[in-house]
């Protein structure tokens, strides 16, 4: 009887036990325009940490400068038409992601959406691998949303609308 007490136990603390697996991802970033997906440009790793969600980029192929870098709400990376009847690259992935209902871009550090990540420098070689750290995110707020790399910085304000992110470049699902 005591061995099937200590199994029992046993398979009771292996099932509730987060494993260290659970705690990062990777996500493929492929490049997308207003016709669909294209070839991938790298991977994005992600894995949580005691300042929040560490993201490891390891991205090729892309022009020199800054890009704004988002977690947007839904799980696609296809285009869409918008309200004006135009094709727009990635427009399936909806909306920058934000649970709290704000409304307003204030940056990975402040107090809008949640979807604001800190914007990617890309070198002259087209590479980035800087890491940068979502202190607000966990790897579960990933799955099943998309990663957007938008062409141009961000400002992390409303203004221009959207933060000035431009055009979404580059697209991942988290699984």
């Amino acid at each position: 009887m005591r061995r099937v007490a200590v199994a029992a136990l046993l398979s009771f603390a292996l099932l509730c036990a987060s494993p260290a697996w659970a705690s990062s991802v990777d996500v493929v970033l492929r490049s997308i325009d207003a016709d669909g997906i294209g070839e991938p440009i790298g991977i994005v790793s992600a894995s949580d940490s005691d300042q929040g969600l560490v993201i490891r980029p390891n991205l090729k192929g892309l022009s020199s400068g800054e890009y704004g870098f988002h977690l947007h709400s839904n799980g696609s990376c296809e285009p869409s038409v918008n309200a004006e009847g135009v094709r727009v690259a990635g427009l399936k992935a909806g909306g920058h992601w934000d649970p709290d209902k704000t409304g307003t871009h204030a940056g990975p550090f402040g107090k809008g959406h949640r979807g604001d990540l800190s914007r990617l420098v890309v070198e002259a070689d087209g590479s980035t691998s800087t890491d940068v750290v979502a202190p607000r995110l966990f790897v579960d707020d990933l799955k099943g949303r998309a990663l957007v790399l938008h062409a141009g910085g961000d400002t992390y304000t409303d203004t221009p609308p959207l933060g000035g992110g431009g055009a979404r470049a580059a697209c991942g699902v988290a699984g």
